[in-house]
């Protein structure tokens, strides 16, 4: 059987996706095939695979940093958030349940199996599975059913790296408390450490480093500089408001401002990064309505709540304003639960239950949820251009009344919506969608016609292997692959046992 390593972190948005993504990029490099791996998913941010499976779109990231094709077995447990305590629980790409969090606890046993079984079969077939652990492999309340961390890598025997964010602060306490709060098997996996988003001088930390590895017997694996720019398929909404890097300069007069609503459960954000990475255009996420005065575009995107999310936005008076624009005639977008906002009612006895309540009624739209959860990855046309998408949802939208065509949903003026994710990913539809805005806005913005967005995407997952290769000790990391964890790894004494 193949190698495999387990990437930890001490906290959720430590940078293990994109650890485990460098490290992917760096061995393929090498001419090794490798698989990533995250046995379950907490994330709004998923993608239909070639086969009609979902999984979390971190896990389809770190598939291409791979230069692999993504799969269901990368990601067995996928768990979708809802509310403030339910979730839909979806194994191989395929829901099976909605859960509170105790009512989720009696099945991980099973899912356990499901996902130490996707493991062996991934590791048949490639040479190395890198391994992505969930929030903290140190959930003390936690461990005794857990799937994700160290229940994983007990069973399957995986040595395990664990990734601290130094820019967070405490990351010496949080390194050596991640260790010292587990039993004393667990322990025995944890082979070293990696330090992530550092400012400054990597000199300073030395001593640190080594008064950390006297106490705990383990070696830093690397100091990964803070780097901008590296907006990569971030699984949760913390990774909302990262620093992007500086907007690239237009190439017409006017920059384009495109906000953002930021629904209390916003899914698939995603969809925006190409936005983003367009010279120009300033991407930025709202909660207020004076907040969208001055956007030239504005966008409702995915959600996981329709229904409670467009609550919110009348709440805030953020529906007010979107209808306002409309009325006014400047762009706005949907896309798939803002879609859904868009219509003029909406019928859900599936997701929230609600029964029929009021969309916005800006599209002459109909939507009804269905039990069964749509999945595909269609391909269509609009302005010119041929787009590839895919669905992910439960509302289906019926059109009913005078609209153009817009994928497969409507375009009334200046409203747009679609159920279609990933659509702005294609840069000839990109740019005539940016164009026809800047017009309707009456912005003298040029697109930039050599924006090639699957390009800056391999630059980025470049930029991880060029971390990886340059600032962690890729001959350690190889031993950890090969060998598994070191036989002699100290316990410390404050290792507790799991309840």
């Amino acid at each position: 059987m193949s190698g495999a390593l387990l990437v930890a972190g001490t906290t959720s948005d430590a940078g293990k996706s994109v650890v485990t993504a460098g490290i992917c990029r760096w061995l393929v490099r090498q001419g090794v095939r490798v698989a990533p791996f995250k046995a379950q998913n907490m994330s709004n941010n998923s993608m239909v695979t070639a086969d009609g499976a979902e999984i979390g779109r971190a896990q389809v990231m770190q598939a291409a940093a791979a230069r692999v094709e993504p799969e269901a077995a990368m990601n067995p447990v996928l768990l979708k958030p809802g509310g403030e305590n339910a979730s839909q629980v979806v194994v191989l790409g395929r829901p099976v349940a909605d859960v509170t969090a105790l009512s989720y606890r009696p099945m991980k046993a099973a899912l356990l199996e499901q996902a130490l079984a996707c493991l062996a079969d991934l590791r048949s077939r490639f040479d190395v599975v890198v391994c992505e652990g969930a929030g903290s492999p140190t959930e003390i309340n936690l461990r005794a059913d857990d799937i994700a961390n160290m229940g994983l890598a007990t069973a399957a025997g995986l040595p395990v790296v664990v990734v601290g964010d130094i820019d967070r602060g405490g990351v010496f306490a949080a390194l050596y408390g991640t260790v010292a709060l587990m039993p004393p098997a667990d322990q025995r996996l944890v082979a070293g450490f990696l330090v992530n988003k550092f400012r400054g001088d990597a000199r300073l930390l030395a001593p640190g480093l080594d008064q950390l590895a006297a106490l705990t017997g383990r070696p830093t694996l690397g100091v990964l500089p803070w780097q901008t720019g590296l907006h990569l398929d971030v699984e949760d909404s913390l990774g909302v408001d990262a620093p992007r890097g500086p907007a690239l300069p237009p190439h017409g007069e006017d920059v384009l401002r495109v906000s953002v609503a930021r629904l209390p459960r916003l899914s698939n954000f995603t969809d925006l990064d190409a936005l983003g990475a367009e010279p120009g255009v300033l991407l930025r996420y709202a909660e207020r309505p004076e907040e969208l005065a001055d956007a030239d575009l504005v966008v409702l995107p995915g959600t996981r709540s329709t229904v409670a999310d467009l609550q919110w936005l009348r709440a805030t008076g953020l529906a007010d304003a979107v209808a306002r624009r409309a009325a006014e005639g400047r762009p706005v977008l949907g896309i798939c639960g803002g879609h859904q906002m868009l219509a003029r009612t909406i019928s859900d006895d599936v997701e929230s239950r609600a029964g029929v309540v009021p969309g916005l009624g800006l599209l002459p739209a109909d939507v009804r949820f269905g039990a069964e959860k749509v999945l595909a990855r269609p391909i269509g046309t609009a302005l010119g251009h041929t787009v590839r998408g895919y669905e992910i949802h439960h509302g289906v939208v019926t059109v009913d009344g005078p609209a153009e065509p817009f994928l497969d949903g409507a375009r009334v003026g200046s409203v747009f919506g679609t159920t279609w994710h990933g659509a702005l990913e294609h840069d000839g539809f990109r740019r005539a969608f940016l164009t026809e805005v800047a017009r309707i806005a009456g912005r003298r913005f040029v697109v930039a016609p050599d924006t090639d967005f699957a390009a800056v995407r391999e630059a980025r997952l470049d930029a991880l292997g060029d971390l990886v290769a340059e600032h962690a000790d890729t001959d350690a990391l190889w031993r950890l692959v090969e060998d598994g964890p070191p036989a002699d790894l100290p316990v410390l004494a404050s290792g507790i046992s799991p309840r």
